[in-house]
């Protein structure tokens, strides 16, 4: 039997990813040059160059908590625990993805994690302030520059009525993401980057990476419907680790990101297929038709109204 990456599990237990590693290293790497070398050279410069390696970092911290690049759970979350784009934990990052890959729920508005979509009687209950902010969030340019903060608050809430209910996991969570949040500052604060540049640099991030979860998914009738693919071989799919080929992930969720492409390349009809036809050429498109317009309402279109 194989895995759905074409790997026979007995050999993926033994196997490392070098190339998985190697970038890990490099984006490690790249980062402590950034913030202790170029800041001394430019301060603009230092911001667009962190913004790119905090959104890569997170990217593969998405690659860690799916198995990349050690068999080792433990090694992975180690390789990761150094939290470069400060707001979300680990633990809490693994934990709330990992349900959203339960495909069944995908773009729920209580059991999908990840989902942006309202239940129409939460929406219809809503100030008209309130409504007119996630109108505009739901904009490519709105989600890229709110949508951090909508999504922090919307975060904070949820684990601070949890910790409260005594959740283990969520005290856990955040015991072990404050000392790497305060190790981070402390090395911006020993670097020439002021702490309010790496603070912006790692907002920012956030917002280039909402460019990926804009569309990843859309409310259909059919689970199989539900998942995007953006055809694009560009440098934003270089920065999401090809995660724009998402159908491909979510049916191959154990395969590494280099794999993806082939395997899209080799199915692309039948992926196509089972996603009916959800498809973009490239991020150009998807700025094009969304920077201004919302691509969808926000209260889910197929939910039960009120």
């Amino acid at each position: 039997m194989t895995t759905l990456a074409g790997t026979p599990p007995a050999a993926r237990a033994r196997m490392v990813e070098w190339a998985t590693f190697a970038l890990i290293t490099a984006c490690y790497g790249f980062w402590f040059l950034a913030v202790f070398w170029l800041a001394d050279v430019s301060l603009l410069l230092t911001i667009v160059v962190t913004i790119l390696l905090v959104a890569l970092h997170s990217s593969l911290t998405h690659e860690a908590l799916h198995g990349h690049p050690f068999p080792s759970k433990a090694m992975n979350e180690a390789l990761m625990a150094l939290p470069l784009s400060l707001f979300i934990p680990y633990n809490r990052f693994r934990d709330q993805h990992l349900a959203h890959h339960r495909d069944s729920t995908l773009t729920d508005p209580y059991d999908d994690p990840e989902s942006n979509y309202l239940d129409p009687a939460v929406w219809a209950a809503m100030p008209r302030w309130k409504r007119a902010v996630l109108k505009a969030n739901n904009t490519l340019l709105g989600r890229m520059l709110l949508g951090p903060l909508i999504g922090q608050m919307t975060f904070l809430k949820a684990e601070w009525a949890g910790a409260l209910q005594g959740d283990r996991a969520i005290w856990l969570a955040w015991g072990l993401h404050l000392p790497g949040v305060a190790a981070v500052l402390a090395l911006v604060m020993a670097s020439g980057m002021p702490v309010w540049a790496y603070v912006t640099a790692a907002y920012c991030a956030l917002g280039v990476l909402k460019i990926r979860t804009f569309l990843e998914h859309r409310a259909h009738e059919q689970i199989r419907g539900r998942t995007v693919i953006i055809e694009d071989r560009g440098p934003l799919a270089f920065l999401f680790l090809n995660n724009n080929l998402h159908a491909v992930h979510h049916m191959h969720p154990s395969a590494p990101w280099y794999r993806l492409p082939a395997l899209y390349r080799t199915g692309r009809d039948r992926y196509l297929s089972v996603n009916d036809g959800y498809v973009f050429r490239s991020y150009g498109e998807v700025f094009r038709r969304f920077f201004w317009r919302a691509k969808d309402p926000v209260p889910h279109p197929l939910w039960p109204k009120p």
